[in-house]
């Protein structure tokens, strides 16, 4: 096998760049934080795995022509595991398995012996009854990884306290964000580092003089992932990012206002964490409204207003007046 000259000679170069401290050592997390990324890694990958389960479990149920998820919000919940069970048991009676109802279920006793009217066959009870083992099986392990990251982060608790004061982040997301980033922020000299590592800032390629934005590179799914439901859990609330995200989704695509979004957090945790005194304060839904000149929106309105009309409009003191056209 001969080796072209050129790739010897680039190995060479890289070699010495090595050798010289030239290049920059990659992030490698210690042991402790390591072993918590992979629990809550394998947490997510065990949560993903039992969703596509239940929707399994849906679409079943749906080939035999049984429509309880159009009753109730969760077939997984009390009553729901009750009907399945029962229904895996060769009960066929739709009105039997509806009074299996609990609580605000039993407002729907109609529409559920409805719901339950379909063809449900012994090929169907037997793939039901894999399905349910395995949710069952799923939720047991995740439970156990829910006790083993709890001790895992037990050393980091102080972080997990104030990430935990961030909108949308409780404390499973705070020890996957902890597992991703780890808490040494000194490798990330400004928060503009980590956001820049994490690719959550848009890419600029420039060519002959010109810039051209090319959307975000490609940084750690893991951490994408839990940007994106920690934008997702604050996006509808009263609070300084939630209102910050909907500005920025009014003007923008709505991909672009998650990064946009994620941007802020990944700054928020980046000084939380460098700081170990330091407290998230939300800054409040009306943070962009106190901080607007009225006078100056108004003119500005009446400025377009005439634009669009074609009359002269005056405003004084605050007040918009219409001046008659001319005779």
């Amino acid at each position: 096998m001969t080796i072209h000259r050129g790739i010897k000679l680039d190995c060479v170069w890289l070699g010495k760049v090595a050798e010289r401290g030239m290049c920059r050592p990659s992030l490698v997390h210690p042991p402790e934080i390591r072993q918590l990324r992979d629990l809550t890694r394998y947490r997510r990958a065990l949560v993903q795995d039992q969703a596509r389960e239940r929707q399994r479990v849906e679409k079943l149920l749906e080939d035999a022509q049984i429509k309880i998820s159009s009753v109730l919000s969760d077939i997984f919940g009390v009553s729901g595991r009750a009907m399945m069970e029962a229904l895996i048991g060769g009960e066929r009676d739709a009105r039997v398995m509806a009074d299996l109802a609990e609580r605000r279920a039993r407002h729907k006793l109609a529409e559920l012996e409805r719901a339950l009217e379909g063809f449900f066959t012994p090929h169907h009870a037997r793939l039901l009854r894999m399905m349910l083992d395995n949710i069952d099986r799923m939720q047991a392990q995740i439970a156990v990884l829910d006790t083993s990251i709890e001790e895992a982060v037990a050393p980091f608790v102080h972080q997990v306290a104030q990430l935990c004061e961030v909108t949308g982040i409780d404390t499973t997301t705070a020890a996957e964000l902890i597992g991703e980033i780890g808490i040494d922020m000194s490798r990330f000299p400004t928060s503009a580092h980590l956001v820049s590592w994490a690719k959550f800032c848009p890419k600029t390629h420039e060519s002959a003089g010109k810039k051209k934005a090319k959307g975000r590179g490609q940084g750690n799914p893991w951490l994408g992932g839990i940007l994106g439901r920690i934008v997702f859990g604050f996006s509808r609330t009263q609070t300084f990012l939630g209102t910050r995200h909907r500005r920025l989704a009014r003007r923008m695509a709505p991909q672009k206002a998650v990064v946009a979004s994620g941007n802020a957090v990944l700054t928020v945790i980046w000084h939380l964490l460098a700081d170990p005194d330091a407290h998230f304060r939300d800054l409040g839904p009306d943070y962009y409204d106190s901080r607007i000149n009225k006078d100056r929106k108004v003119r500005n309105l009446a400025r377009h207003l005439q634009a669009l009309t074609g009359q002269t409009i005056l405003v004084r003191d605050g007040k918009v007046t219409v001046e008659p056209e001319a005779a």
